[in-house]
């Protein structure tokens, strides 16, 4: 989790893995095992490495230890589903975002031509009482939803197991980007900064040049399991700017100068 830096649906309100990491302990490229960070408060004087750690993608050492912080769990939580279409789930989110509401998580996907966007409530009981009471929709059966949200964290929703000879493509653009025309229909995440796509081998630089236009980047995720060989060779990451991949380097040679990890992978190239 932390070298690939998932985060699940609550990002968007919880923030991201490196935001709980506190400290970690690793083995850089020459053998030597690196301490950073703490266990109890995070360390504040100088460059956080620990952070940087999150979605390295194991290029910088490997992970022995890591130290996170927890939160208590929220008092109470509900989900309410609406039918909407893209364009709508996208400025209803960003009119809640605006508001003292204690959004938690989101999603907006479509089935059978029938648009749905579900949203998740987390907090203290009366303010989610009040919340459900201001927003509306149709509230969920609390095991169904929870269920369901882990579903969505896991992969394992239907969307996600659409046949078809088609990739999965994980755009990551600012929320309030509008809806992106494309021939099928995306799975939002993140209150609209995490779309999801179904795409063909020749569809992926039409994606890639969505995201750049909306201030984005893409990420071809998952590779089809009957893809051809030119879908495969298809770089999994966007091309780094100049500045950003002479970074990348100065950090890969300094943790790893022997190259012993996958220093591609991070640098945008398989």
């Amino acid at each position: 989790m932390i070298a690939a830096g998932l985060c699940g649906p609550a990002r968007a309100s919880a923030g991201a893995v490196r935001d709980y990491v506190l400290g970690a302990t690793l083995v850089n490229g020459r053998g030597e095992v690196l301490a950073f960070g703490g266990q109890v408060m995070k360390n504040v004087a100088g460059y956080d490495i620990s952070r940087l750690l999150a979605g390295s993608l194991g290029t910088l050492g490997l992970i022995a230890e890591v130290s996170l912080k927890v939160l208590p769990i929220a008092p109470a939580e509900a989900t309410l589903r609406f039918e909407c279409t893209q364009s709508d789930a996208l400025r209803l989110l960003n009119g809640w975002g605006a508001q003292p509401l204690p959004l938690n998580a989101s999603r907006w996907s479509e089935q059978d031509a029938t648009g749905s966007l579900w949203l998740r409530l987390r907090g203290a009981v009366a303010a989610v009482d009040a919340a459900c009471r201001h927003l509306g929709g149709e509230r969920q059966p609390d095991a169904q939803a929870q269920a369901d949200w882990q579903a969505a964290r896991d992969q394992r929703l239907p969307w996600f197991g659409i046949p078809g000879a088609h990739s999965l493509w994980r755009l990551s653009v600012p929320q309030t980007a509008p809806a992106i025309d494309f021939e099928t229909a995306p799975l939002l995440e993140w209150h609209g900064a995490q779309r999801w796509y179904l795409a063909s081998a020749n569809q992926g630089a039409r994606l890639r040049a969505a995201a750049r236009t909306a201030g984005g980047h893409a990420t071809l995720f998952r590779i089809a399991d009957d893809a051809s060989q030119a879908a495969r060779s298809v770089p999994r990451f966007d091309a780094l700017s100049a500045p950003l991949a002479r970074i990348h380097r100065a950090l890969l040679r300094e943790f790893d100068p022997h190259a012993v990890f996958d220093h591609a992978r991070l640098l945008g190239a398989d």
